[in-house]
């Protein structure tokens, strides 16, 4: 007896990789984006047209701008958690190690502003408005990514802890997202370039501050947050 299951699971399968390349030419084309001109102000039908497709074809794959947001920060998250373990592996002291591991931060972040912007993005915004406006896959995907970054600092963290070297005020894990959080907004000083202080009280000032000086902060911040 004949049956057509095994064509009808050939379709299924190929119209599975037409939608999974299509949606991956909607990521690749937003990070395009990002790349060149930043995350301010794109919109869905930029990157449509980018893509050769309209602004439906893309709410087809996506549930709205954030989620396509988060899966493009996905990308940036990967490049920088080899960047953080490449870092990681040139040193063999814990401390020089974390003082590696938040130089690669920075330097990754300077280096793609774009990642910061859209890192913050998504920061910004309470968690329940992204758990209703981004699906359960993408959002795991996206929590992955995150975590494997600060995966690479916590056992940094815990390791410096066992051997002695470290005493951490918090959980290391704890520890890892604080940094993380304040670093990416150490970045935005980094980018921004400008320094307020008060030269008189109540008289404020405007100073430069360079992107290795912020470097130079962040990392010397990191070491006496766990060795003091």
């Amino acid at each position: 007896m004949a049956t057509n299951a095994p064509a009808t699971d050939g379709r299924r399968k190929a119209a599975a990789a037409r939608r999974k390349a299509r949606q991956a030419d909607i990521i690749a084309a937003t990070r395009q984006i990002f790349d060149s001109k930043g995350v301010r102000d794109v919109q869905i039908e930029e990157i449509a047209t980018a893509v050769g497709i309209n602004r439906a074809i893309v709410y087809r794959h996506f549930t709205g701008k954030e989620e396509l947001f988060a899966l493009t920060l996905v990308g940036y998250l990967e490049e920088l958690r080899e960047a953080m373990l490449a870092a990681a592996g040139g040193a063999e002291a814990p401390r020089e190690q974390l003082e590696a591991i938040v130089g690669a931060f920075v330097d990754y972040g300077v280096a793609h502003p774009a990642f910061v912007d859209c890192a913050q993005a998504l920061m910004v915004r309470p968690g329940e408005e992204l758990l209703l406006e981004i699906a359960e896959g993408p959002l795991f995907k996206l929590g992955r990514g995150i975590t494997s970054c600060l995966a690479v600092l916590s056992q940094t963290l815990a390791d410096g802890v066992a051997k002695g070297a470290f005493n951490l005020p918090d959980d290391p894990d704890l520890l890892a997202n604080a940094l993380y959080a304040s670093g990416l907004g150490a970045l935005s000083l980094a980018r921004l370039g400008i320094l307020v202080s008060e030269v008189a009280p109540g008289i404020p000032t405007v100073g430069q501050i360079s992107p290795a000086q912020v470097r130079s902060y962040l990392v010397r911040s990191a070491v006496a947050l766990v060795t003091a």
